[in-house]
């Protein structure tokens, strides 16, 4: 209507001048040249609007849940880039909105297999099938603190997302920091029967700016997979050393490492490499949020089963 009504004001104006000009106009030609000005404006209108009513028919199906809808881009101009950067927010509400049913169907999952064990036990305390006896007990609280390490971990998970978790930073030495974990995964590591040999290897001097408390988590995590993952009675490396101006902290072990398919997706929330054994899934999903809090990166590296976390240096 805005672009009918520019081109018939357009030719009015144009129409008056000539006639006060000339002193007349051909009524025909000036009632045809009126109607091809209304047909080309509404074509033009048509084609130019096209995209927007696209917008809006696809913007009321994501408010109803459906995110599939794209709208077509046939030009470059801000209608075009804005059509871009409609399609682009649609393909991120899709994949944000994808992930939150995947999170709510694996915590609802995970959060099912202890409950149920653990009420299978007491069940059968309950109704006389099973003695109270040091092995009952035993499972029933392996079950309670798989649940709880996973509400634990789970709350952990979330602050951090949420930005909730703050850092103290300090200057930490990275032989003493190695030798701390090291010390704590050989605990867990007879814990669960899994006997392997530690080798640390780092600089001398070398130190990091970092979440102590934090920085710890990271790397534990990272050996108790090692330890779940590799060879019983194999050699798990922890190394540390400078490249380029960054800290890089590596953890190998002699397993058989990550297939490349699923090494992208191995620090995502509940993705397991291998056997779990006994792990929430959440463990590598946290420490990739603590290390980017920190401005660093952490990628499995060749030949699968080295984890390299690099670090800004102090």
């Amino acid at each position: 209507m805005k672009l009918a009504i520019l081109m018939l004001g357009s030719g009015a104006v144009a129409f008056g001048f000539f006639a006060s000009r000339i002193g007349w106009l051909p009524p025909r030609t000036t009632v045809a040249a009126m109607l091809i000005a209304l047909v080309t404006s509404q074509v033009l209108a048509h084609g130019m609007t096209l995209p927007l009513r696209e917008m809006t028919a696809a913007a009321k199906r994501m408010a109803q849940g459906d995110y599939s809808r794209r709208v077509r881009a046939t030009s470059h101009d801000e209608v075009g880039q804005l059509a871009e950067a409609f399609n682009q927010m649609a393909a991120d509400l899709g994949a944000a909105d994808q992930q939150r049913r995947d999170f709510i169907a694996n915590v609802s999952h995970e959060l099912r297999t202890p409950i149920t064990a653990l009420g299978a036990v007491l069940e059968n305390l309950v109704d006389g099938v099973a003695e109270p006896d040091p092995a009952t007990l035993r499972t029933a609280l392996a079950q309670t603190e798989r649940l709880s390490l996973l509400i634990s971990e789970l709350l952990a998970l979330s602050s951090i997302e949420a930005g909730a978790v703050r850092l103290y930073l300090e200057h930490l030495p990275v032989d003493l920091l190695l030798k701390e974990v090291v010390a704590e995964a050989e605990v867990m590591a007879a814990a669960i029967d899994r006997p392997v040999r530690f080798i640390i290897a780092a600089t001398p001097g070398l130190t990091v700016r970092a979440d102590r408390a934090r920085l710890h988590q990271v790397l534990l995590n990272l050996l108790d997979n090692a330890t779940r993952h590799g060879p019983a009675h194999g050699e798990v490396r922890l190394t540390a050393h400078t490249l380029r101006s960054h800290t890089v902290l590596e953890v190998h072990d002699d397993g058989p490492g990550i297939p490349i398919p699923e090494r992208a997706r191995i620090f995502e929330r509940f993705t397991r490499g291998g056997s779990s054994g006994g792990g929430t899934g959440l463990g590598l999903a946290i420490a990739r949020w603590i290390v980017e809090l920190h401005g660093g990166t952490i990628a499995v590296t060749a030949p699968g089963s080295r984890i390299r976390v690099t670090l800004p240096s102090a």
